[in-house]
């Protein structure tokens, strides 16, 4: 009976806290702060030095946060379209890898030279854990504020602060191993840096790539299964990939970039499901840090954090996008406002608990510290984008893009110039047995209806062809006619034009 009660007092805690989360963010929007920092407030005010909830494991903070990032990793990729971020690819993989590298470095010496009882390992493992830009907090601000952008400046900043997490996690891992190890070198983690890229890199795109035959192959009598199986490819991923001692992160990001720009089935059903989940964990992971976080043990180190996170803003940051940017002659202006970007969140949070789980002497030093240039950041360079986008010149009128879907009747097509056809597949076409998703057709060229064995069959991604089915063509035009006619081996087969 005590175990129910108490059961039933957590679940009323949490609900009480996801109600506060929700409804703190509408107010959130109007000011412009990330709406995850509302959340993580609100963590504080529930834990022990607020209304009493108690919480005081690194460990499980770790744990949520790294299922938690992988949600937010997957999801940001499995949105991201290559034909919006093509432009924009050098520039914010420059940022991604040699802003992080670089950030890390120029801040790690500061705190080196400001901090006399920190070592430079510990000063450079301080600066690994802030190096990166935060993708909740950027997005979260820039489409709160409606915020259009001259130029492949959006793309670019969503690119670097979705994809730019991987690097700093080896960063941190590979600074956290020297500092509990001092005899290692940076030379001799440098081939473990590579390893963990390389084998990452890979495992994201080849079970990307398996995991798109399994999803479009694979039958389920449940839409809502297939985003199920993508969490377990998802887990699947981060986890065989850790276990090659590749870099889990970048290949669960690199396997849902790959995923989200392939026509797969019940695409939208995934993409939704993960949208909610993704929100979910984002509150989770805020909340659970809040909780994880003293208020009396922030006061002691205010004045230090404030000056890191000044540091951090005005010299570390822009140092570090104009070099990283140096060889790709990006404007002035442009590359100010992008230094100026450099929002921090979750992430920095939850990649200061590895120090705490390893017990590290200045770790509990550290985690207030980030909490504070995490906070600051948000606080200071979230609240100011608008601004900062027209002192430097760069913003211009926000076009708000919405995907539609729209039913067309064909009932009535005399004056359609579109071509529609019918066709019948021979016993020795090279295409039965493959799912429509996997033919390849034209974006402009959809199968309307499939008739086999005198039963009318709507066609969607994972139905198969067989033989002496009749299908019925819709077209834009001639050309891309031609180009499904020719994918369905049936060419010569209908005199349509």
């Amino acid at each position: 009976m005590v175990e129910l009660v108490f059961s039933d007092s957590l679940l009323l805690m949490i609900a009480i806290l996801l109600f506060a989360s929700v409804f703190a963010s509408k107010t959130s929007f109007r000011v412009g702060v990330p709406t995850l920092l509302f959340f993580m407030v609100i963590g504080m005010i529930a834990g022990s030095e607020g209304v009493g909830i108690e919480f005081d494991s690194p460990q499980a903070a770790q744990f949520i946060g790294v299922i938690a990032l992988n949600f937010i990793l997957f999801f940001g990729g499995f949105e991201t379209s290559f034909s919006e971020i093509r432009p924009a690819i050098k520039s914010g993989a420059m940022l991604s890898l040699f802003g992080v590298l670089f950030t890390a470095i120029i801040l790690g010496l500061f705190v080196w030279c400001l901090l006399p009882g920190f070592s430079l390992v510990e000063g450079l493992l301080l600066g690994s854990i802030v190096s990166s830009t935060d993708a909740a907090a950027v997005f979260a601000v820039m489409r709160s504020r409606n915020l259009g952008l001259r130029g492949n400046l959006r793309p670019m900043l969503e690119f670097e602060s979705g994809s730019n997490d991987p690097m700093a996690y080896l960063l941190t891992i590979t600074f956290l191993s020297m500092a509990q190890h001092p005899e290692e070198s940076i030379w001799s983690n440098i081939p473990m840096i590579g390893v963990q890229m390389v084998v990452g890199v890979t495992m994201g795109l080849g079970l990307g790539w398996v995991g798109k035959r399994i999803i479009n192959r694979i039958r389920l009598e449940y839409d809502a299964l297939y985003a199920v199986l993508v969490i377990a490819l998802m887990f699947f991923t981060y986890s065989a990939t850790n276990l090659l001692y590749g870099n889990g992160f970048l290949a669960v990001y690199t396997s849902a970039l790959y995923l989200g720009n392939q026509k797969l089935i019940h695409r939208k059903t995934i993409a939704k499901i993960f949208d909610g989940l993704s929100w979910i964990m984002q509150i989770s992971i805020f909340i659970v840090l809040g909780l994880l976080v003293y208020p009396s043990h922030i006061v002691p180190v205010i004045g230090v954090g404030l000056v890191i996170s000044a540091f951090l803003m005005f010299v570390a940051r822009p140092l570090s996008v104009f070099i990283s940017l140096l060889p790709l002659k990006i404007p002035f202006n442009r590359q100010l406002f992008v230094s100026w970007v450099g929002l921090k969140g979750a992430v920095p949070i939850v990649f200061a608990t590895y120090p705490l789980v390893a017990g590290l002497d200045k770790a509990d030093a550290m985690f207030n510290i980030v909490f504070l240039v995490s906070a600051t950041s948000v606080l200071i360079q979230g609240t100011t984008l608008s601004r900062a986008a027209k002192f430097f010149g760069v913003s211009q009128p926000f076009k708000r893009q919405r995907k539609i879907s729209i039913d067309i009747d064909l009932t009535d097509h005399e004056d359609v110039k579109s071509k529609f056809v019918q066709v019948t597949l021979p016993s020795h076409s090279k295409v039965l047995g493959i799912p429509l998703v996997e033919l390849g057709l034209p974006p402009k060229v959809a199968i309307s209806l499939i008739i086999r064995r005198d039963k009318y069959i709507t066609p969607y991604g994972a139905t198969t062809l067989e033989a002496h089915d009749r299908l019925l063509i819709v077209s834009e035009d001639a050309v891309g006619m031609a180009k499904a006619l020719e994918k369905l081996d049936v060419s010569g087969q209908v005199d349509w034009e």
